[in-house]
């Protein structure tokens, strides 16, 4: 292999995805990716691992000079099966169950639907992540007879389906099941008890409310494909090249598989280019469910991570790969490991080659707009903890302090960002070792000798401007010169700053904190 051919190899996933789209459906202009999900819940991060899965393979394929449509669908035609527990109105929304999603009314009385009212949430969201996809909102797409012809074409491959579907299945479909749903016109449920295709466009069913009806759905669009044969549908009629799917979809014999052979063989479509994707959890709470309510939306993600942050969780992390999002001290790991990327990128740090290339292309995915020509300035995470306690949560106060290191607006915005993050996380989720208030006097009752080591720090923090090196080497010099235990004195200055038996670095607490007002303290006890 040349030198020149080595340079161009490609390691991180979405390269690998992207070549093989190319691969498998020629080398074209323009590429069509899809995703999407039925809005019966919170939409929450589990969900987004599909939409950002998408995104990032959409931009691999742009680096590769290539056009590309997003196009996400709502699903919002699906059947209202269940009501969810973290949902408000629980009996109105009982009263509305086996109606199509997009009939259901919203229980927060905001928007048209409870379908819109889960749907606006994410695209509010997933903008703020860099992610605008083309919505495709089903229940517009059925009911202005966009798929007739996809739709009768499935009628008259009844068969066939039946064929397809009943090599996966224990028990055989029955003879009179069609691949279609209703919901009736009269109680708008589907709670159809019998369902006829009469040939050509004309349909008959009975609902268990007692209407019945016979009309022709190319006149009357209200007739709409069950899942296994919607999604191939879809592919074929988007012309999909890549769509990736759950792996409760991507089993043998699941609805991947089933709709690859649809597709084929009912429609004379390929089926998309496909990766699976594994389920995401809540460290400490299991896998996300919608029904129970253990969910996070991008929008709750957003609160203690940054947005490239939120994005590269998933561009480090290879689709097929479970993890948790977390939200323990974990955080302070993540975003020092998004900072090593980052320098990496920028040179300031080296790794082998495969590693250094992976890491470079997760940051590419993970920026969101253009990249600077600079690094930007990288405020520690676990640092604006400290400082942010320090000042009171004064956010202001705490961006003042780094104002010397803060080059152009993309510092100052970020550091307001991640200070924002650092404050929820203090806040939420930081163990109680992390959390602290300096005090402005001392609230235990010393002995004389401890006070005496105190006014001697108090003294010589006022004898010039220290390092916290210096100032770490001088206390241990007091420390020993008086014989007072080391570990005692430690535990001594915590309890006096913030009554507390232990926090951040001594020496640099205490320039943080600034020398004149710890020295005052120690003074006074």
């Amino acid at each position: 292999m040349t030198k020149e051919k080595k340079e161009k190899r490609s390691y991180h996933w979405t390269d690998i995805a992207a070549e093989n789209i190319i691969r498998e459906k020629g080398d074209k202009e323009n590429y069509v990716l899809a995703a999407g999900i039925t809005p019966s819940g919170v939409v929450h991060v589990g969900n987004f691992r599909e939409m950002i899965t998408v995104d990032l393979v959409k931009r691999a394929l742009e680096k590769k000079g290539k056009k590309v449509r997003f196009l996400y669908s709502w699903d919002d035609y699906d059947v209202f099966r269940k009501v969810p527990s973290n949902m408000p109105n629980q009996e109105m929304l009982e009263n509305h169950l086996r109606k199509a999603i997009v009939d259901v009314p919203d229980p927060f009385d905001k928007e048209d639907s409870y379908a819109r009212n889960n749907e606006i949430a994410v695209e509010k969201d997933i903008a703020k992540v860099g992610i605008k996809p083309e919505f495709v909102y089903q229940a517009k797409m059925y009911r202005a007879g966009k798929y007739t012809e996809e739709i009768k074409t499935a009628l008259e491959n009844t068969n066939k389906i039946k064929e397809i579907l009943n090599k996966y299945r224990e028990h055989p479909l029955e003879k009179e099941w069609l691949p279609i749903s209703i919901f009736c016109e009269s109680c708008n449920k589907d709670t159809i008890k019998k369902l006829e295709w009469r040939g050509d466009y004309t349909i008959y069913y009975k609902c268990e409310c007692n209407f019945e009806d016979e009309f022709n759905f190319d006149k009357k669009p209200g007739v709409k494909l069950k899942w296994r044969i919607d999604w191939p549908m879809r592919w074929h009629y988007e012309n999909v090249d890549f769509e990736p799917g759950g792996k409760d979809h991507s089993a043998s014999g699941g609805s991947f598989d089933t709709g690859k052979q649809i597709c084929k063989e009912v429609y004379g479509s390929e089926a998309p280019s496909y990766i699976m994707y594994e389920w995401i959890g809540i460290k400490g709470k299991g896998q996300f469910a919608s029904s129970s309510g253990n969910v996070i939306t991008v929008n709750e993600l957003l609160e203690v991570y940054e947005p490239e942050i939120v994005r590269y969780l998933f561009a480090g992390t290879r689709p097929n790969r479970e993890f948790q999002i977390s939200f323990d001290t974990d955080v302070l790991a993540l975003y020092e490991e998004f900072d090593k990327v980052e320098r990496i990128y920028f040179g300031l740090e080296d790794i082998n080659e495969k590693e250094n290339s992976k890491a470079k292309s997760a940051y590419e995915l993970s920026y969101i707009g253009d990249i600077p020509k600079t690094i930007p300035y990288q405020p520690s995470f676990r640092h604006l903890t400290t400082m942010l306690q320090i000042y009171n949560f004064d956010i202001n106060k705490v961006i003042g302090y780094f104002e010397n290191e803060l080059k152009n607006e993309h510092d100052k915005k970020r550091i307001r960002v991640r200070a924002e993050c650092a404050e929820n996380w203090v806040k939420k989720f930081a163990p109680e070792d992390f959390r602290f208030q300096v005090q402005d006097k001392c609230q235990i009752t010393l002995v004389d000798k401890e006070k005496e080591i105190l006014h001697q720090v108090a003294d010589k923090l006022s004898e010039k401007d220290w390092t916290d090196k210096e100032l770490h080497e001088e206390m241990y010099i007091l420390v020993k010169n008086n014989d007072f235990p080391v570990g005692d004195f430690f535990k001594l200055a915590y309890r006096v700053l913030v009554n507390k038996d232990k926090g951040p670095r001594l020496a640099s607490f205490i320039l943080e904190i600034g020398k004149e007002k710890v020295a005052e303290l120690f003074k006074g006890v």
